[in-house]
């Protein structure tokens, strides 16, 4: 039913960023507010009439549409947050890119009040959204467009906006995404009911098929720049941290080594560049780089070096170019030990969690119609979250938010406190706070890869494919079983519980590889 409460909801309200967006720096096509897909000009809408709402969601339409666009569907949001929504429409410049629907066919109707109609596309062509009405009788063929079938990708679900009595209410987006990856979201929405799979194929996403001219639509390397001091990241360490991070120069720079099998006794110092690492290959576990010999400097060196700290940029088109992903890139020499929560005690665990080498990033959305930020994805260990803007936390009345790497480990948060990996009785601890040492973005940082700018030479130490760190590998029950030996017999048990919880890469003391062999370098953010 129709929301019925009188007190006004957030997505009442439309979000706005803390500070007016400046005026990007020239550029081609980046936030000009057009994108050609080829022969199918689309525009990102932004303003919405409300059609209908429960308690949990409403439904929008874009309003209003520019002169010579078309609707090509509606938008779902949940209640809880402000309205920060967007569906493109288009417009057909090259002729037959759009046509009407020929039928409707009713999807989902709820308490008479509300419906929700697929078209019917001609022969040829595909849908890519609904359109929705609150009167039973089918909307007017010319209400929205189908879109010709060679300028549409396969979709696959979003997150989940809606769930009641059998009807789940979906976010699309493409299901192949990536760097050279095609498919256009368009943000709309999909209805299931009962669990019946085959209605989620009956919506498209677009398809960029002028994605070979990039440069009509990313920002170049002066907008690249604007972005990053418009919306960069502050990292604020836990103020018990003792692993920092550092420069890649000042990593070399200060005794690390480069080793290789079979002379493990006759290591390389590395150039401040990294200009004598090994090129191209594979992590074939031939090479590897490690801390100083000497124990004193070793410590050292481990802290890192956080007044030399620099970030570095892995700029890509995301979403057939509609979106600039930057990634934001952050070297930490030494990850710490990991510390157990069971019950209220909390405990070291020895050796588990610590490597040479930690490599960590977060990475912003950024819409190439109008330079807007969208989400941010906060890594953690094997995964991360993506964000909305709308719960980032901001500061100093700017566009610059906050994030909150985890004490020792690294996994970035978007708010402080404690995310336990595991379950009420046991877990790894992730511990943020906010305290004096903090690292700004926007006053460090270089481009290291942006593979549609010419002007753009990676670091010699981009393409190193080997790990940071030496592999030292150990048992890690025989860790959990000297902890256990440590402790109050009531607490060994839940103690040995956590040898199925502690993530992968705490399980030996292994240096990562850099983050051009990650899989989020090519493809979309997990």
């Amino acid at each position: 039913m129709g929301n019925s409460s009188s007190q006004p909801l957030p997505v009442d309200t439309s979000f706005k960023l803390p500070s007016a967006l400046p005026s990007w720096p020239l550029g081609e096509g980046f936030a000009s507010g057009i994108i050609d897909l080829g022969g199918l000009q689309v525009c990102q809408i932004t303003s919405f009439t409300k059609i209908w709402s429960n308690n949990d969601v409403t439904f929008f339409e874009p309003s209003p549409i520019p002169n010579g666009f078309s609707m090509l569907g509606c938008h779902c949001q949940s209640n809880n947050t402000p309205l920060f929504g967007w569906v493109l429409a288009g417009k057909d410049v090259s002729g037959g890119t759009l046509a009407a629907p020929v039928d409707y066919t009713l999807v989902w109707s709820s308490n008479n009040s509300f419906y929700v109609w697929l078209p019917t596309p001609p022969e040829g062509y595909k849908s890519v959204g609904y359109t929705i009405t609150t009167l039973p009788s089918k909307p007017s063929l010319d209400k929205i467009r189908c879109v010709r079938a060679d300028l549409t990708d396969e979709t696959e679900v979003d997150a989940l906006l809606w769930s009641s009595s059998g009807v789940n209410v979906y976010g699309l987006r493409p299901k192949v995404r990536g760097r050279q990856a095609l498919g256009v979201s368009v943000g709309t929405f999909i209805i299931s009911k009962n669990g019946d799979d085959t209605s989620l194929l009956s919506l498209s996403c677009l398809k960029n098929n002028n994605f070979e001219n990039l440069t009509s639509f990313m920002p170049n390397l002066a907008q690249i720049d604007a972005l990053v001091k418009e919306y960069s990241p502050r990292f604020y360490f836990h103020p018990k941290e003792t692993y920092f991070p550092a420069s890649t120069k000042w990593y070399f720079t200060n005794g690390v080594q480069l080793y290789h099998t079979g002379e493990e006794s006759n290591p390389i110092p590395v150039n401040p560049t990294g200009s004598n690492l090994p090129q191209g290959g594979s992590n074939d576990g031939t090479y590897w780089l490690d801390l100083p010999v000497d124990e004193a400097e070793r410590e050292r060196v481990k802290k890192g070096d956080l007044q030399s700290c620099e970030a570095y940029l892995h700029v890509k088109p995301m979403l057939g170019a509609t979106f600039t992903d930057l990634a934001i890139w952050v070297f930490y020499p030494f990850n710490g030990p990991a510390t157990a929560k069971v019950g209220l005690v909390n405990v070291p665990l020895g050796r588990v969690g610590e490597h040479i080498g930690d490599w960590e990033h977060v990475t912003l959305r950024v819409s190439n119609f109008n330079g807007l930020l969208y989400r941010v994805y906060f890594a953690q260990h094997s995964g991360g979250v993506w964000v909305d803007t709308t719960s980032l936390e901001f500061f100093d009345a700017s566009n610059n938010f906050a994030a909150y790497p985890s004490l020792n480990g690294h996994a970035t948060y978007p708010a402080p406190g404690l995310v336990l990996q595991g379950n009420d009785v046991a877990g790894i601890r992730n511990d943020t706070a906010k305290s004096d040492n903090f690292y700004n973005v926007k006053e460090r940082y270089s481009v290291m890869a942006a593979e549609y700018i010419n002007d753009v030479s990676e670091l010699p130490w981009v393409n190193f494919t080997r790990k940071w760190g030496p592999k030292i590998t150990y048992d890690v029950g025989t860790e959990i079983e000297n902890v256990q030996s440590s402790v109050d017999g009531t607490l060994a048990s839940p103690i040995g519980s956590l040898l199925g919880l502690i993530p992968r890469e705490f399980s030996s003391e292994d240096g990562p590889t850099g983050p051009k062999m990650k899989v989020d370098w090519d493809g979309d953010e997990r």
